[in-house]
């Protein structure tokens, strides 16, 4: 089950993940981890403040209310757990279905596996070129959040509303 996309007519930048985990998936939104560090470094990125691990109209608002639209790069798949790497018989969401309708300019993959499923299924389609940027999954420790937060904002800061 893949969760609907979250954008607007004036979304100019699109976050994909890959699939949503077993946590995200009990909570039916994106990135409902508690220890993932997307929704603190959004809010820290946005200058708004960070929302409740359960508050989904506040994950909302910081997506719209910026610019952005999210949603991940597969509508379906095999995955053990939160084990991007096993993932298989994977079949993508319609990604460019999106694009016809939101004025997005750019995409953001979430990590390497997002980036690899876009490339793979939707690039071709989309017709642009994303950008992969640190996953803020909390199995990426090697990215500290700060530097996370430095990265991911770089990247979306022409974007942001």
């Amino acid at each position: 089950m893949s969760f609907p996309p979250v954008w607007s007519a004036q979304s100019r930048a699109l976050i994909l993940g890959t699939w949503p985990s077993p946590k995200s998936r009990a909570m039916e939104f994106y990135y409902g981890h508690p220890q993932n560090r997307f929704w603190p470094m959004m809010a820290q990125l946005t200058g708004e403040a960070v929302p409740e691990i359960s508050d989904v109209e506040a994950k909302k608002h910081i997506i719209l209310a910026h610019g952005l639209a999210l949603w991940d790069t597969l509508a379906a798949c095999e995955i053990t757990g939160a084990a991007d790497a096993s993932i298989r018989a994977e079949k993508p969401n319609d990604v460019p279905a999106l694009l016809r309708k939101a004025p997005i300019e750019a995409v953001f993959c979430n990590g390497s596996v997002a980036y690899k499923m876009y490339e793979k299924y939707l690039r071709a389609a989309c017709g642009i070129a994303a950008v992969r940027l640190p996953s803020t999954s909390p199995a990426n420790a090697a990215v500290r959040p700060g530097n996370l937060c430095e990265i991911w904002g770089a990247a979306l800061a022409p974007y942001l509303r």
